[in-house]
C-alpha cells in the first residue's frame, strides 16, 4: 500500500517524522538529520551507553593508522646499487641520493632515478668531405655512461639526443681537417683520439652529465666508385712500409757485423803495433849487446856476423856454391838432387848406396876441392 493511499488509521510518512496525530506530510528537518548523525559518530545522544560509546573513536584511529601506513609506502622508494636518484621539491633540485632505501614527501617532492654504471653505445655511419675535398665514409661507435645525474636529468632536455648530434659534429670537424689518405690509412688512430676529445669537450660545454668511455673506429672507406683505386694506393703504401722495415732489418744486421769487423781490425792493428814495437825494442837491445861484444873482440864478432849472414842467406837455397881458397875451381854440391833421391828411396839401403856413389866421382872438380871446403867448414865452426 502506498503511503498516501487512503484508509488506515496510522499515518504513513516516508520521512519518518511526526507522531501524536499530527499531520506529517512535509519533508524532514535537515538540521535534525545531521544532528542525529553527529551524535551517532561522537558517541553522544541520550540512551547510548556501554561499548557503543567507544566504537567510533577506535574506527577513526584505525583509519588514521591505515592512512599513515599508506603514506609511508608512498613516501619510500628503493634505489638500486647501479643507480642514483634526484629528489625534487616543488620542481627544484633538493638532493641527490645513493643506492638503498630512501624517503621523500609526496606530493611536495618527486624523485627520478638514473643508472650511472651502465655503459651505453651509439653508432654513427656517415659520409663526409675531407680537407682535400674528397668524400670518405666513416663508421664509429661511441661508448658512454652517466656520471652526473643532476646535469643529465635537469640541465638538458634530452642528453642522449644531444650526444648523437655532438658525435656527428665532432666527427665532421675532425675528418674535415685531414686528407683522405690520412683518414683511410696513416692517421686512423689520431682521428679516433681527436673525435673522443672533441666530443667530450662538447658534452662538458653543454652540461650533459655524460662521460665518453671510448670511441671505437670500425671502418673508414672511400666511395664505391673509387674504392678499388684507393685500395691499390693502400696496398702500395703497405708494400712501401714493408720494404722499409726489411731494409731497416737488413741494415741492423749489417751494421753490427761491420762494427765487429772494424773492432777486429783495430785489435789486430794494435797487436801488430805492439809486436813491431817489441821486436824493435828487442833488436835494439840485441844490437846494444852485440856492440858491447864487438868492442871486446872485433875480429871474432865480425867473422861470426858474416857466417850468420851467410847461413841466413843460403839457408833456404837448394844449391850451394863453395869457393875454395887458392884455386880457380868452384865446387858445386847438388843438394836438391841428393834430397830428391833420398826422398824417393825412403830406405836406409838406398841412402847407403848413394854415399859411395858420391865418393866414386873422384874425377869431378868438386872432389878435388873437398879439402878446401872442409877447411872452410872447420873455420866456420871455430868462429861460432
Amino acid at each position: 500500500m502506498a503511503w498516501n493511499e487512503p484508509g488506515g488509521n496510522k499515518p504513513r510518512d516516508p520521512w519518518g517524522g511526526g507522531s501524536g496525530g499530527k499531520n506529517t506530510q512535509g519533508p524532514p528537518d535537515l538540521d535534525e538529520v545531521f544532528k542525529n548523525l553527529k551524535q551517532k559518530f561522537t558517541g553522544g545522544g541520550g540512551g547510548s551507553q556501554g561499548s557503543g560509546a567507544g566504537f567510533p573513536k577506535a574506527t577513526l584511529g584505525l583509519v588514521a593508522a591505515l592512512l599513515a601506513v599508506l603514506y609511508l609506502f608512498w613516501a619510500a622508494f628503493q634505489v638500486d646499487a647501479a643507480e642514483q636518484a634526484v629528489v625534487l621539491r616543488f620542481g627544484k633540485l633538493h638532493r641527490v641520493v645513493d643506492s638503498g632505501l630512501n624517503w621523500h614527501l609526496p606530493p611536495f617532492e618527486q624523485y627520478r632515478k638514473v643508472n650511472v654504471t651502465q655503459v651505453r653505445s651509439h653508432r654513427v655511419s656517415e659520409e663526409m668531405l675531407t680537407g682535400d675535398t674528397n668524400i670518405v665514409g666513416v663508421t664509429l661507435e661511441v661508448q658512454y655512461r652517466v656520471f652526473d645525474p643532476e646535469a643529465y636529468l635537469l640541465k638538458v632536455a634530452n642528453a642522449d639526443s644531444m650526444l648523437r648530434n655532438a658525435t656527428e659534429s665532432a666527427l665532421r670537424h675532425v675528418a674535415g681537417s685531414k686528407t683522405i689518405n690520412a683518414v683511410l690509412s696513416t692517421e686512423r688512430e689520431e682521428l679516433r683520439v681527436a673525435v673522443q676529445h672533441r666530443l667530450q669537450h662538447y658534452l662538458d660545454e653543454y652540461s650533459t652529465g655524460l662521460l665518453v668511455q671510448a670511441v671505437v673506429l670500425d671502418s673508414t672507406e672511400a666511395p664505391a666508385a673509387v674504392r678499388d683505386a684507393f685500395q691499390d694506393v693502400t696496398r702500395a703504401r703497405e708494400d712501401e712500409d714493408r720494404f722499409k722495415k726489411e731494409a731497416e732489418a737488413y741494415a741492423n744486421s749489417l751494421i753490427p757485423e761491420a762494427r765487429g769487423r772494424a773492432q777486429r781490425l783495430r785489435e789486430e792493428a794494435q797487436a801488430y803495433r805492439a809486436e813491431s814495437v817489441d821486436r824493435a825494442e828487442g833488436e835494439a837491445e840485441r844490437f846494444g849487446k852485440l856492440l858491447t861484444e864487438y868492442r871486446r873482440a872485433p875480429e871474432v864478432t865480425r867473422e861470426r856476423l858474416y857466417l850468420e849472414t851467410l847461413e841466413a842467406v843460403f839457408g833456404n837455397s837448394s844449391k850451394v856454391l863453395v869457393d875454395s881458397e887458392g884455386s880457380n875451381n868452384m865446387m858445386y854440391l847438388p843438394l836438391d838432387q841428393l834430397m830428391r833421391e833420398r826422398a824417393a828411396s825412403g830406405t836406409g839401403s838406398n841412402a847407403d848406396s848413394s854415399a859411395p856413389r858420391a865418393q866414386t866421382s873422384t874425377d869431378s872438380p868438386a872432389t878435388s876441392q873437398a879439402p878446401a871446403s872442409r877447411s872452410l867448414y872447420n873455420r866456420q865452426r871455430e868462429a861460432r
